[in-house]
């Protein structure tokens, strides 16, 4: 289950129309153990691992829970996927790590580890006039010919948000769960501001 969390930002010191309901949908973490890593001695250990060197170089080790895919590398580098939390990403990657250590892999350095992009989807609860929003909101970009969201690029949080008319959004370039539920509320709060929330009824 994705993480989800209600954002309740003040406008002028009254409570916007809608509240914008955020679920953390996939969250990137890299790590290393400064070290080399016998990958092929993995595969004999572990035969459940994804492993096709002519193709990729990395290894794929893939836990049921938390449910996350840990590419392994030779170089000792780690890149893990599809957690729904940064708690969820920093514990997949050490479990990988002790997993890898009680299979007898010699691994002396606990893992370092760093959350590279948290993406998130959200919803406003109202729609939005795109092609007005497109010529108001800065950093923003709207051809709905190729695409039919506006990309907003926000300075702080730094992130990128692509934005539909029916009020869903996608947030991405994250790097704390806290930023994401900033970014969504600074969006929605200079939506409200700029009248281009269009509510329903």
């Amino acid at each position: 289950m994705a993480s989800r969390y209600i954002y309740h930002p003040f406008i002028k010191g009254t409570m916007p129309q809608t509240k914008p309901i955020v679920s953390i949908e996939n969250v990137v973490a890299s790590a290393t153990v400064n070290q080399t890593v016998n990958l092929n001695l993995i595969t004999q250990i572990f035969p459940d691992v994804e492993y096709h060197p002519d193709q990729f170089p990395g290894l794929v080790f893939r836990l049921r829970s938390p449910k996350t895919a840990t590419l392994i590398f030779s170089s000792g580098k780690m890149v893990c996927t599809g957690a729904k939390s940064e708690k969820m990403a920093i514990q997949a990657v050490k479990n990988v790590v002790q997993k890898l250590k009680k299979g007898g892999i010699p691994l002396e350095n606990e893992p370092q580890i760093e959350i590279q992009n948290i993406v998130a989807s959200a919803s406003l609860g109202g729609k939005i006039h795109l092609e007005l929003a497109a010529r108001v909101l800065p950093r923003s970009m709207y051809e709905p010919e190729q695409f039919p969201g506006l990309i907003h690029r926000m300075l702080d949080p730094k992130t990128v948000i692509l934005l539909f008319a029916s009020g869903k959004l996608v947030c991405t370039g994250a790097k704390k769960e806290s930023e994401v539920y900033r970014a969504v509320g600074n969006l929605h709060t200079l939506l409200e501001e700029k009248n281009l929330m269009i509510y329903e009824g």
